[in-house]
């Protein structure tokens, strides 16, 4: 397979004060990603608990849910446009904050119309926050080893999935779901703490000399402005650019598959047997799965696809069908459920962290990370909408055959993924070969 960027040379020598620096950027925007999730995923985990106590049904939470989801994906819009003008420190350390105000008042709640007024402003904060965490990680790592350490740095949302599964699993079995609430957001204020003292947009802003070396555009799948801020148009522009618009397409696929299994996975097996704490930890098995996917899709797209970060995700797309098969042919126990959904994590994370990051950061070039990553991002949330309001349709009535059923929708939309994926890489394979010829 083709580049689909030229090759790079040998890397210099850090600086010790740009070693020591970028440390600390790789360590609080991947903690400050970790507590976006600790203020974003209790609810997905207390659903069937909340439900009883405040006498909904299970079907009605979906409406809630994807009042977030909807806000969140116009908040992507909104926030890739503000990180590119202001800075990605503008978008972390105010979307965190008012997050965890919106989770105090959660905790609180008692009513349908409270849950959904401050859900839908959750929804928009937290999209502050992918955004923000790709535009800070963006000017500190040079693109031959971009791969392997954002294929590291990636595993930041699993780590928070598996953090908010564990502590406010645990808080909820103990304690009630008011208390996951609240101690997940404790923890959240401590990191934000760190992120005021150790986040910094890029190497100037502490009087070091710049880390990444400027390429000429020529280098760039896509031709976009790399001035430091922006206008109107120029966002308008990327954001219509066909590439862009594919790899929004390909997220929409990636997150209706990772969202359904956040939002319902817990839900389906609780439904089949499993306590609601013993639901959240099983369900961690797509999540820990996932860090080998994501580690694997890294090292593969730095040591065998040099670059071609879409090629990396139609392959393992592949394997993501297979999962699913796996799933509606083998999956009659909890148990069985979360082994094959370990198969789908592991192969799905893989294209999810190259698509939003490393991906997000190559395509446009490093000043427009932070525009692209909410922009894709953005696209790929109409994604997760769709499947709060699907699945919770399907599940209406007969619980067991709307599982059945969602699991073969599901399987659908990982053959669409991979084939919007292998026409990308397609694309990038063309791009490269003009540019060598």
């Amino acid at each position: 397979m083709n580049s689909a960027a030229p090759s790079q040379p040998a890397l210099k020598p850090l600086l010790p004060g740009q070693v020591s620096w970028r440390w600390r950027i790789l360590i609080a925007s991947y903690l400050a990603y970790g507590g976006f999730y600790l203020t974003r995923k209790v609810f997905t985990i207390c659903k069937t608990t909340i439900a009883k106590d405040l006498g909904w049904q299970l079907g009605d939470t979906a409406h809630i849910w994807t009042a977030f989801l909807v806000a969140y994906m116009l908040g992507m819009f909104l926030n890739s446009f503000i990180g590119r003008r202001w800075g990605p420190r503008v978008l972390l350390l105010g979307g965190l904050a008012l997050s965890m105000a919106c989770n105090v008042v959660f905790g609180f709640a008692n009513s349908f119309p409270t849950f959904i007024a401050f859900m839908v402003f959750n929804g928009l904060v937290q999209a502050c926050g992918w955004p923000g965490s790709v535009g800070t990680v963006a000017e500190w790592l040079r693109p031959a080893e971009r791969g392997r350490i954002m294929g590291v740095w990636s595993t930041n949302y699993l780590f928070g999935n598996m953090l908010v599964k564990s502590l406010g699993g645990f808080l909820l079995g103990a304690y009630g779901w008011r208390w996951s609430f609240f101690g997940c957001t404790l923890i959240t204020f401590a990191v934000w703490w760190l992120v005021y003292f150790w986040q910094r947009n890029r190497p100037a802003d502490v009087g070091l000399e710049p880390i990444v070396e400027q390429r000429g555009e020529e280098t760039r799948a896509v031709q976009a402005s790399q001035a430091d801020r922006v206008t109107f148009k120029d966002y308008a522009r990327l954001a219509t650019n066909p590439i862009i618009l594919a790899m929004g397409a390909s997220y929409f696929c990636i997150k209706f598959l990772r969202y359904a299994l956040d939002s319902w996975l817990p839900a389906f097996l609780n439904i089949q047997g499993l306590d609601v704490a013993h639901a959240s930890y099983y369900s961690q098995v797509f999540d820990f799965a996932g860090v080998g996917g994501v580690f694997l899709a890294g090292w593969a797209l730095d040591r065998w696809f040099k670059g071609n970060w879409a090629a990396v995700g139609a392959v393992m797309g592949l394997g993501v069908i297979v999962g699913y098969a796996a799933v509606i042919k083998f999956g009659g126990s909890p148990g069985a459920i979360a082994i094959c959904f370990g198969v789908v994590g592991f192969m799905l994370y893989g294209p999810d962290t190259l698509l939003c990051g490393a991906a997000s950061v190559q395509v446009a070039g490093e000043k427009n990370a932070v525009a692209v990553a909410g922009l894709v991002n953005g696209m790929g949330s109409i994604g997760s909408v769709v499947q709060e309001q699907v699945i919770g349709w399907l599940v209406r009535g007969d619980v067991h055959r709307g599982m059945r059923n969602t699991n073969l929708l599901a399987l659908s939309v990982s053959i669409v993924m991979a084939i919007l994926l292998a026409a990308i890489a397609w694309r990038l394979h063309v791009l490269a070969s003009r540019r060598q010829a």
